[in-house]
């Protein structure tokens, strides 16, 4: 970690070349990120349409290591690590002993005892402190590597031949969530299948001192095909349309992965004990016989932007809450993903609407999420 005092926000290797760009930027989790760069709209449907380029590089990197590397993951985390093949890589999740969620993760097999960890900026340390904690007793090192990397995101139906136009990777055969080591533009990467943003993309790690070279080589391969900076305003709207959940909004360590509707990333047929795995137990039970809130999507009647934690409301009742909402582009109206009781979850429910400053604003219930691209 750098030596910055507490105050000081935490800057990427790309820092000053957002600037340049007229970035608007913002403090996210410590760091001084790009909001935008100029219309968030305009930078959405690009992603939609064409492509769009971010800088990743707030996000938490952790090396884990050893004979015994896969053996500490599958007992730190949910999932069944040990199963996922070099090259390749599995969404999954770190819980507390009670079964709360302490971040969602994307784990990354780079060798027989080499896995790249990478944790969301707002939970890195808490996430790294947990591996280190439960490391003990394991042949296995956990690497803090956030200096380490520049992540590079370039998502949108014309990422890969934007790509493809810089490296001679096999792009081809990398399946989505899987990585491979290459060079983009004679720069040595990791290159993901992977994102954030329901589109079709990579996110390329690489050496911070790298990382100018880089995104001005992507930006002058994307020039002809409409790739444009992108920032965090509207890596949120892609995200919401594509259902995937945030953390620290539809996801927490109040929630386990039952509450939030993802128990399918806990492997209880994985050998010997993880962590949460009793907790886990019973919360699967309970989510079986009487599931809790559900997490559902909500799209506007008229025109006001439903906020986390507005209620949902039906017939005079609080029957939720809402965990992320903004207008979304691609559906012309405001969305929102909540949790509301089972009774309301389902698609058409009737009478469902959002209490925003008082005025009970109608929405329709659907199914998550509200945004899949064509394949």
């Amino acid at each position: 970690m750098s030596s910055t005092a507490p105050s000081e926000k935490r800057r990427t290797a790309l820092d000053a070349l957002h600037r340049s760009l007229g970035a608007t930027m913002t403090d996210f989790a410590g760091w001084d990120m790009p909001l935008r760069y100029g219309s968030e709209r305009d930078e959405h449907n690009a992603v939609r349409t064409k492509a769009g380029l971010f800088d990743l590089s707030h996000m938490g990197e952790i090396t884990v290591t050893g004979p015994q590397a896969a053996a500490l993951l599958n007992f730190a985390l949910v999932g069944n690590i040990a199963s996922v093949g070099v090259g390749r890589a599995r969404y999954t999740m770190i819980c507390q002993a009670d079964g709360g969620i302490l971040d969602d993760l994307i784990v990354y097999r780079l060798a027989e005892t080499e896995y790249l960890v990478v944790a969301n900026a707002s939970n890195a340390q808490v996430v790294l402190d947990a591996l280190v904690e439960r490391s003990a007793g394991f042949d296995a090192e956990v690497r803090d590597d956030r200096d380490a990397y520049a992540l590079i995101a370039v998502q949108g139906p014309e990422s890969p031949g934007i790509l493809k136009s810089l490296t001679d990777a096999d792009l081809d055969g990398l399946k989505y969530y899987a990585g491979l080591p290459g060079t983009v533009a004679g720069v040595p990467a990791l290159i993901a299948r992977t994102g954030y943003t329901g589109e079709d993309g990579f996110e390329l790690f690489v050496r911070p001192e790298h990382a100018v070279e880089l995104w001005q080589a992507l930006t002058k391969a994307g020039e002809g095909v409409g790739l444009v900076p992108c920032g965090l305003s509207c890596r949120d709207t892609l995200r919401l349309e594509a259902g995937m959940p945030l953390y620290g909004h539809e996801l927490s360590t109040s929630l386990t992965p039952f509450d939030a509707g993802l128990g399918r990333v806990v492997k209880f047929e994985k050998e010997g004990d993880f962590v949460g795995r009793a907790a886990l137990t019973e919360a699967a039970a309970r989510a079986e016989a009487a599931p809790p809130r559900v997490l559902v999507g909500l799209i506007a009647e008229g025109r006001r932007v439903p906020r986390a934690g507005y209620p949902v409301v039906a017939g005079g009742e609080v029957i939720g809450e809402v965990t992320s909402g903004a207008p979304s582009p691609t559906l012309g109206k405001p969305i929102a993903m909540a949790y509301v009781d089972s009774a309301h979850s389902a698609p058409g429910t009737a009478g469902v609407g959002v209490d925003i400053r008082g005025s009970h604003e109608p929405y329709e219930v659907v199914a998550l999420p509200f945004y899949k691209r064509q394949k």
